[in-house]
Parts: structure tokens; C-alpha cells; sequence
């Protein structure tokens, strides 16, 4: 018989753990930038920054720390140029591509 395992004793899972490079990075962003979820991408940039270091996104992207803490927490809605500022100091950028889905029924 195998033990249960409550979620409770679960270790929290941080993300931040795995963006080790930028290709982590990349592939993290991608993948939240196909769900279509501005909050989704704003905590994800707030993942890849804690990743990377606050002190030094916060540096390079020209942001107060206390500010770029602000931009990227839960609930938050930045300007579009906040976001901009944080990628390049995370050095990517964002892509376009055609939609399928759209494609096929536009």
C-alpha cells in the first residue's frame, strides 16, 4: 500500500529555480506569452527578475527597485514601457508571429 502524501507537506515549487540561463529564460517567457495573459506575463517577469536578481534589473532597466516591485507584482498592470524596459534589461525581446487559429478562420 502506498502512502498518501498530503499537499500540505509538498515542498513550494519556485520557478525561479529553474531559470538558470537564457535560454531557460526564453523558453519560460514563450511559453507564458502563448497563454494570452497580461497578469501571467507581468508574474512571469516578476519569476525571471527575482531570477536574475531585483537589484540589478532594477539597475539596468532604469527603475527604482521599490518601483520595479510594484510593476511586477501580483495584480499590478504596468505600462506597456515598464515591460519593454524590464525585457531589455532581462536581454530578450519580444516576437511576432502569425496566430494559426487565426489565419485559418481570418
Amino acid at each position: 500500500m502506498s502512502k498518501k502524501i498530503r499537499v500540505s507537506e509538498l515542498p513550494d515549487f519556485d520557478v525561479t529555480e529553474y531559470l538558470e540561463d537564457d535560454q531557460a529564460i526564453a523558453e519560460y517567457l514563450t511559453c507564458v506569452l502563448e497563454e494570452n495573459d497580461a497578469d501571467l506575463l507581468v508574474a512571469a517577469l516578476g519569476d525571471v527578475a527575482r531570477a536574475r536578481g531585483m537589484t540589478e534589473i532594477a539597475r539596468e532597466s532604469g527603475l527604482a527597485r521599490e518601483a520595479l516591485y510594484r510593476a511586477l507584482r501580483s495584480g499590478a498592470s504596468p505600462r506597456f514601457d515598464t515591460v519593454m524596459r524590464v525585457l531589455q534589461a532581462l536581454g530578450v525581446h519580444l516576437v511576432a508571429k502569425p496566430d494559426s487559429h487565426h489565419a485559418a478562420h481570418g
